[in-house]
């Protein structure tokens, strides 16, 4: 008997995904509830499992087609059992291994059996264009799967690399060189970058962005961290990072600060009495945005515990709509990618946004005399619609307040 894969209900509003990666081919066995179709939607990627178990039959919507909730995706042969390999059909490998480089060739025949060894585009190309072998790099990805980070790590190592086949017979006489290589790729953008792309744009269109910056001596939170880190991860089984200290102090000034927190509906101003905080997250198909709610009522160890458990789950793929919907502020951490300023852009209908950046030491002046201390740049843009500017910069300098002198989080200052 055939079942139905169908697409799922992905969350309020949307409607419609992208089939990004199949995950398993036709005459493959499969799991009831694996995994084997992956969808793009506007804001998360979405993996699709069998709702049987049995063999992968016809595949309906191809990768890259734009499909509607409810849509046949493919049918699954109920009981079936995985028509054993031919010996005689080395086609599909061959033709992999013609589409590639002969460099790469190692990296190519066995892409898609099993495992980690099942690439998504991205991480294909990331492995060809490094000339590496992905059996040896270790994946982190949901199911073992290979992110682009996996892939990265191993360049930075200069591990993996792959090695030509003995058996490629080496060419008589080389060629002369035709000079650089010239050649391009397109590559169509995901469903998740081209809604990216077109929200910050409206923000520029639409907005009167502007950005104020300030600085922070980060020389109290660090040794606070120093002296507390090992205690709170003992107790609270998660690592005390800096996130949590500017959570804290984000709070506290968009309580002080409330129109940095509001929002422009038509004619109307929203005043939100909560702080729903987004938080920028590294993904394997880009920055995510999931959103720590009510963040004014947790402690800093709940806010790091969200923040760890939102890393995870993006690096697994497993952020749900519910995870990235709403948001009144966001933080960005640019620092984390060696990031010294910029000028993040707000992400509507939030009216501000606060960029953070790497910390490194400078010579700035104390009690006149010039020291070196930890420092970080801060960034606020903002919807001057809304906000003015002298609301701007008491909200960085309250933020700045609270993280030289961390005592003010404890006693509410």
């Amino acid at each position: 008997m055939a079942t139905e894969v169908k697409v799922p209900t992905l969350g309020e509003s949307v409607t419609e995904a992208t089939v990004g990666q199949w995950l398993k081919k036709p005459g493959e066995a499969v799991k009831a509830d694996e995994p084997i179709v992956s969808l793009e939607t506007d804001k998360v990627a979405v993996d699709v499992p069998a709702p049987v178990a049995g063999t992968l039959g016809d595949i309906i919507a191809k990768e890259g087609d734009t499909v509607n909730v409810g849509a046949l995706l493919a049918m699954i042969n109920e009981g079936a059992s995985a028509a054993p390999p031919s010996a005689a059909a080395p086609a599909p490998a061959a033709k992999a291994e013609a589409a590639m480089p002969a460099p790469t060739a190692s990296a190519s025949a066995d892409d898609d059996e099993g495992g980690n060894l099942t690439l998504s585009p991205a991480v294909r190309r990331l492995v060809l264009e490094h000339g590496l072998d992905p059996s040896k790099i270790k994946g982190t990805g949901k199911d073992g799967r290979l992110t682009k980070d996996d892939v990265m790590a191993a360049v930075a190592a200069g591990t993996a690399k792959a090695t030509a086949s003995v058996s490629a017979p080496a060419p008589a006489a080389e060629a002369p060189a035709a000079g650089p290589s010239r050649k391009q790729e397109r590559v169509k953008m995901t469903r998740l970058r081209q809604t990216v792309a077109k929200r910050l744009k409206e923000a520029q269109n639409n907005a009167a962005l502007l950005t104020t910056y300030n600085d922070v001596d980060m020389t109290n939170v660090i040794e606070a961290r120093a002296k507390y880190k090992d205690l709170f991860e003992k107790k609270h089984g998660v690592r005390l990072g800096f996130m949590g200290f500017f959570t804290k102090a984000v709070c506290m000034a968009l309580r002080d600060i409330p129109g940095v927190n509001a929002q422009i509906e038509g004619d109307e101003i929203v005043y939100n009495n909560f702080a729903d905080i987004s938080v920028a997250v590294s993904a394997p198909n880009g920055l995510v945005v999931p959103v720590i709610r009510n963040a004014e009522s947790l402690s800093v160890a709940d806010i790091e515990k969200t923040i760890g458990n939102f890393g995870k789950k993006a690096k697994e793929g497993a952020l749900t709509m519910e995870d990235m919907k709403g948001g009144t502020f966001t933080i960005s951490n640019g620092g984390v990618f060696g990031s010294l300023l910029s000028s993040p852009i707000i992400n509507p209908p939030q009216s501000a946004v606060l960029g953070l950046h790497r910390i490194e030491d400078r010579p700035v002046v104390r009690n006149g005399e010039i020291v070196i201390r930890p420092m970080m740049y801060l960034a606020l843009s903002y919807d001057h619609r809304l906000i003015d500017g002298r609301e701007a910069v008491t909200f960085l300098v309250a933020v700045k307040n609270a993280i030289e002198d961390p005592t003010r989080l404890l006693i509410d200052l």
